[in-house]
């Protein structure tokens, strides 16, 4: 029986899956924290999620790393966990009293941080098919969840987010952190706009982290063309696209204007980091013996990949000029932690 029913996001799940395989790393310096993916997700045969992080979940982690694909989200959501990671607890040591997590999925936050969280109200905000998955498998693998912790389904595209939160007992006028991870991509600017205005309606010092990637990006996948993509690449390319053709990216920032973004509704910028950029390698992918998880399999297969393709001769499977680390930034991801800094609440 598939556990990915309709309604249900299979992005949520192969997200947590590369979280699952990244919380096998032996080393904690260079480890996703969320040893609670993997429990969550449950039997990956039962996915129906055709990807390879899900079929890693069945191999051994040095086995499951040599794969390039496995790598790149394996390393992509360790960044991503432990920047939320260190967000989450500095706005619970600055003062915040509740905490949202939009587009929830499979977050373990309101699990993994029961100790750090017990004084503070959370708040899960998901579509009710994902929700009741996960609600599902919580009772499975841990029993009950934590007395703090209150399940909001909604329909994000007819229901309005504030007034369903009101409806569980939400408090606007509280301190509020607020964690929105994998959503903005999916969004058009006037809900990214007015969930964030949303958020900047709470009392000073509350804050927010999330992802996005820039337009530049979005504009790149529309514009690829496979004919000119290498043999080698096809693959990996293809099951991109296919990703993104389920559940399509629509939103990306201005390029390099996202403190202006954030200053006109009422934020202020605290950090931005590029996933898969130096500091993030610095910070997040490197253990202790100075070596970089999935280094070595990312060099293999561009060598692999550069062979095969001028082993092909022809003139349209060249490789691309390698990119340069500015053009490197404008196709990651980025994280975005920011504080209100005005708020509209009187």
């Amino acid at each position: 029986m598939s556990e990915a029913a309709p309604g249900i996001s299979r992005t949520s799940i192969y997200v947590a899956a590369g979280g699952a395989v990244g919380a096998r790393e032996p080393d904690p310096a260079a480890r996703n924290p969320d040893y609670l993916a993997e429990k969550l997700l449950g039997d990956p045969s039962k996915l129906d999620v055709d990807h390879p992080a899900v079929h890693a979940l069945s191999l051994g982690y040095d086995e499951a790393m040599k794969d390039v694909e496995v790598v790149n989200i394996v390393r992509a959501m360790t960044v991503r966990t432990r920047f939320i990671d260190e967000a989450l607890e500095r706005a619970i040591a600055g003062g915040a009293t509740q905490v949202v997590i939009l587009g929830a999925g499979f977050d373990s936050h309101a699990y993994r941080y029961q100790g750090v969280l017990a004084p503070v109200r959370v708040f899960e905000v998901d579509r009710p098919a994902t929700q009741a998955l996960k609600r599902r498998r919580v009772s499975e693998v841990l029993g009950a969840s934590p007395a703090n912790l209150t399940y909001v389904a909604i329909d994000f595209q007819h229901e309005d987010l504030a007034g369903v939160l009101t409806r569980h007992r939400y408090d606007p006028a509280q301190r509020t952190f607020f964690i929105l991870e994998g959503v903005t991509m999916y969004l058009p600017e006037e809900a990214v706009r007015g969930t964030l205005g949303f958020v900047a309606a709470h009392p000073p010092g509350s804050g927010i982290v999330f992802d996005f990637v820039y337009r530049a990006m979005i504009d790149m996948i529309a514009a690829i063309d496979m004919a000119t993509v290498p043999e080698a690449a096809k693959p990996f390319v293809e099951r991109f696209l296919k990703l993104t053709r389920d559940e399509p990216w629509i939103f990306g920032l201005p390029v390099g204007r996202e403190r202006e973004f954030l200053n006109d509704l009422g934020f202020e910028l605290r950090e931005t980091l590029t996933v898969g950029g130096e500091e993030s390698l610095k910070r997040y992918l490197t253990r202790a013996d100075g070596t970089e998880i999935g280094a070595q399999t990312i060099a293999e297969a561009m060598a692999r990949m550069s062979a095969r393709t001028r082993a092909a001769g022809s003139v349209g499977a060249q490789l691309p000029p390698e990119r340069t680390p500015e053009q490197q930034r404008l196709m990651a991801y980025q994280l975005v932690e920011a504080v209100v800094t005005s708020s509209s609440i009187v």
